[in-house]
């Protein structure tokens, strides 16, 4: 079959299409990022053929110098870059650039606000390096061979980035990647060595393999050489960055090498370099993001660190060196003891790894300590992008789950706004004389948790109250049953116990009532029939005439909310109503004779004491309708 036979055009898919709209109007800040990411890209290649001749040395095919060129060729107006790295297949070359090759491309369009400045950045974290060439350029083309294959199996990929590409097959007798961009007139600018020279020296000098350009010469030389094959010179250092002395490292080739490995284009907030010495010897050079990735929280994307061996690239995303609530953290681990051959499935058994794991997370959690401390406001920045991620850790981590405790934050119910702000610590400084409690309530929402009628009483008493809205605060309050050795206490759960703050007086009165008002307990009982387990005086309420109450081991309605959301079956618990005795409409409930008007204000009662909790009713339309006619009796009675 010919080669002409195997060429076929394509569409893009539709959400890449808006992807490379999206680039090629320029969202990238720095037109010159492209040269980073496309030189970056060959670096990975280099990097994976590296890894894979480990097993099979045949994939050098004679050549085992791993190198990255930059040429260009003025008269033609193109600037390529060339690697002979792993190379890619024909369906390689389909899966990942004609397809970004991501199940969350979709995920990723939604999440774009049209703010330029704002789209640019989700731009860098989506990781769509390549496409950054149409910045640049009008048409881009590609041509590659995978190691080990024949020369007969080269791929040529063109596009125009307008909707379609072109794919056939074609002799390339070399292995690896060219990737050559025909330039737009305006950007000839990056056809002038120098130009290139600069850009590579800024971005790309701590890569570990040398990018070579064709050496200049000038004057007679010139005219001597013009006709003589070119020869290639390092234009960058070619030392991998963390292998350096840290004194040697300024601030800009730490945060240029976290651009280079995380593919962001911000800085990142803060990051930690280290060599360990000993019986486990490794180099591990971390980073904190200023912003959380758009697919943070998509279960099927991989997490992780990169892993060398020796200076060899490995794997990315190597999972098992961070625990998952810090998978937010980006950079590398080199180790000097593992095996060259080491695989997930070894990391997922090997006491080494183990041993590196656990100082990442205590060099992290140390990172995040400091932070807090000395730069509370540049630890605010970083609790709202992943803090939610933070909060997964008692459960994952039981050995630091304290630690981990102290560097949560939340908002209060005496606190201003919605920001969470307040430590544990903070809470436990400002507690009342008598508490022995760390007391929170869960909603569905900030709103909801502030607003709830359980908190009354603890308005009343001046007892500040946690809020906890975020999804996974149910999570973490089931494993984090105290602090410091305070209990955390939910305050929408059991037989309300404030200790030492309640008054004898009180508790004497609570009694009383449920003696006193017996009849309207048991009747309010047998009109809401199986919808409660019981109706109780209430100590909680001040200014709400009735509010829902779980066993103090029982699920929380917003977790059951919360399951049944994702799909999931909730055990089905009967909450005790507890009404406020002082309330008007309870002692109008108490005076109605009428045993159908009662029912129904009954069901009112307990259907707002449900919507009060964030919950959703069984039967609206029974509730309106209900409504409406307590509303007409009145109307009528009035007139």
């Amino acid at each position: 079959m010919t080669v002409e036979a195997h060429k076929e055009t394509l569409e893009f898919k539709a959400e890449v299409s808006q992807v490379l709209d999206l680039v090629i109007r320029s969202l990238y800040s720095n037109k010159e990022i492209f040269l980073r990411e496309l030189v970056s890209n060959a670096s990975d290649a280099a990097e994976k053929l590296r890894f894979e001749a480990l097993s099979d040395d045949g994939l050098y095919e004679g050549d085992s110098e791993l190198r990255i060129r930059v040429t260009v060729d003025r008269d033609a107006g193109t600037l390529t870059i060339a690697d002979n790295g792993i190379g890619l297949s024909r369906q390689e070359v389909t899966e990942t650039i004609g397809s970004i090759a991501s199940s969350g491309t979709r995920r990723f369009i939604e999440s774009m606000s049209g703010d330029q400045a704002k789209d640019s950045k989700l731009i860098g974290q989506f990781g769509v390096g390549f496409y950054s060439a149409f910045i640049v350029a009008d048409t881009v083309t590609l041509r590659s061979r995978r190691a080990g294959l024949g020369a007969e199996h080269g791929v040529r990929w063109e596009s125009d980035g307008r909707g379609s590409y072109s794919l056939e097959t074609v002799e390339k007798l070399d292995r690896g990647t060219a990737v050559t961009l025909h330039l737009k007139e305006e950007e000839k600018e990056f056809l002038d060595s120098w130009r290139l020279r600069s850009i590579i020296g800024k971005f790309s000098d701590h890569i570990a393999l040398p990018v070579e350009m064709a050496k200049e010469y000038y004057g007679e030389e010139a005219e001597q050489k013009k006709d003589e094959p070119p020869e290639f010179e390092q234009v960058n250092r070619g030392t991998a960055l963390w292998m350096r002395n840290k004194s040697e490292i300024t601030e800009e080739e730490y945060h240029d090498f976290y651009k280079h490995v995380s593919h962001d284009f911000e800085q990142p907030l803060a990051y930690a370099h280290n060599r360990v010495e000993g019986t486990n010897e490794y180099t591990t050079l971390l980073y904190v993001p200023k912003k959380a990735p758009w697919d943070l929280w998509d279960r099927d994307q991989k997490h992780g660190v990169k892993l060398y061996v020796r200076r060899v690239f490995i794997m990315d995303e190597a999972d098992k060196l961070m625990p998952h609530y810090l998978r937010f953290v980006k950079g590398v681990v080199d180790s000097d003891d593992l095996p060259l051959n080491v695989s997930r499935e070894i990391l997922q058994h090997n006491r080494k790894i183990d041993t590196i794991r656990q100082a990442n997370t205590k060099r992290i959690l140390g990172l995040l300590e400091t932070m807090a401390k000395d730069e509370p406001e540049k630890y605010g920045e970083f609790w709202d992008e992943f803090g939610r991620a933070l909060k997964e850790g008692p459960a994952e981590d039981f050995a630091n789950k304290e630690r981990i405790a102290g560097l949560m934050r939340f908002s209060t119910s005496t606190s201003e706004g919605t920001k969470q702000r307040e430590s544990l610590d903070g809470y436990i400084e400002r507690m009342r004389e008598g508490q022995d409690k760390i007391y929170y309530i869960t909603a569905d929402s900030a709103a909801a948790a502030r607003h709830s009628p359980h908190l009354e009483v603890f308005r009343k008493k001046e007892v500040e109250v946690l809020l906890l809205s975020d999804r996974v605060d149910e999570w973490l309050v089931s494993h984090l049953n105290e602090y410091k050795g305070k209990t955390l206490q939910s305050v929408a759960k059991g037989d309300l116990d404030l200790g030492e703050l309640a008054d004898k007086e009180e508790k004497e009165a609570k009694e009383k009532a449920a003696v006193e008002h017996g009849s309207l307990l048991e009747r309010l009982k047998s009109a809401l029939g199986d919808r409660v387990a019981d109706v109780r005086p209430s100590t909680r309420l001040v200014d709400s005439p009735a509010c829902l109450v779980v066993g103090e081991d029982d699920m929380s309605a917003n977790l059951a909310r919360v399951l049944k959301a994702v799909g999931q079956s909730a055990p089905e618990t009967k909450p005790t109503l507890e009404v406020n005795l002082d309330h008007l409409l309870v002692k109008r409930l108490e005076s109605e004779s009428n045993d159908d008007r009662f029912n129904d204000l009954s069901l009112v009662v307990f259907d707002q004491a449900q919507l009060a909790e964030g919950g959703q009713l069984d039967d609206p339309a029974a509730f309106v309708g209900r409504l409406n006619k307590l509303m007409l009796n009145m109307m009528m009675a009035g007139g």
